[in-house]
């Protein structure tokens, strides 16, 4: 991913303590979320490096937005936040409005 592809007002993280871990977050953008031994689901930062920190975030690749979207949407842990950069206001996920 170079910088041109990101969309830098938008930002994903993961609540792992409600991640299910059903990997459907992973089946839809697994350039943005993979799951750990754990079983847990995290997001992975632009270098494809797994962030493990808790509230990690990671920026929204422009051309995964609608994957990323659709993985909140799906998800049955409702543990995936999208939200945007500048306000952190949720957009996408359990706690969007």
């Amino acid at each position: 991913m170079t910088a041109q592809d990101e969309a830098p007002e938008l930002e994903v993280w993961i609540d792992q303590e409600l991640c299910t871990g059903d990997g459907i977050c992973a089946q839809y953008a697994p350039e943005v979320f993979e799951l750990d031994i754990d079983g847990l689901a995290y997001v992975k930062s632009a270098e494809d490096e797994l962030l493990q920190d808790k509230g990690a975030t990671t920026p929204v690749p422009l051309k995964l937005l609608a994957d990323v979207r659709d993985s909140a949407k799906e998800c049955p842990g409702d543990c995936i936040h999208v939200r945007r950069v500048s306000d952190r206001v949720e957009v996408y996920g359990p706690d969007a409005e």
